[in-house]
């Protein structure tokens, strides 16, 4: 589904990304490191929310990086989860997962609606619907964005998770 080939990315001095090459198919994949390493960046490089300064990305065989490829096609297949789950803020629960069926899969506002809480009633939110952001818990925000992605049917999601302190199992302090 989306083949890496010798990714890099580069800030000025500073190589956060440097010949990276792997496969992701129908399999669950997680990248792990510590903090600072670059697995946002390497994830925000396979949607095109950065830009690679080397390499190549290829979804379903096409290059994502060729001028002229319709990256709004791939991430109708392709959703992210952010770390920060970046909700928007003036639109309730319901709003937030409808945005990207209405603005990138074009759907009429009931058609929307109708999956929106669908998938709600999936991560356990369909009676958050009406509330806005700022009044859930930030696992509640976590579950709106999961939603979100799985609105839109992906094929591919991307989660770029953030755990904020270390657990293990003989650990009292749990995330």
């Amino acid at each position: 589904m989306m083949r890496i080939e010798h990714l890099k990315k580069q800030y000025g001095d500073n190589l956060v990304l440097n010949d990276i090459s792997l496969s992701l198919d129908d399999e669950v994949t997680c990248i792990l490191g510590p903090s600072g390493a670059g697995k946002s960046t390497f994830l925000r490089c396979l949607n095109l929310l950065e830009s690679p300064t080397g390499g190549d990305i290829k979804y379903n065989g096409q290059s994502i990086l060729q001028p002229g490829y319709d990256i709004r096609k791939m991430r109708e297949e392709v959703t992210m989860v952010f770390q920060h789950f970046n909700l928007f803020p003036l639109r309730n629960v319901v709003g937030n997962v409808m945005l990207a069926l209405q603005s990138v899969k074009h759907m009429k506002k009931a058609d929307a609606h109708d999956i929106a809480m669908e998938i709600l009633k999936k991560v356990d939110m369909a009676d958050k619907a009406e509330k806005m952001p700022d009044m859930l818990s930030g696992g509640q925000q976590q579950r709106v964005a999961i939603a979100r992605a799985l609105a839109m049917n992906p094929k591919m999601i991307l989660f770029d998770l953030n755990r904020r302190r270390p657990w293990t199992r003989n650990s009292s302090a749990r995330p």
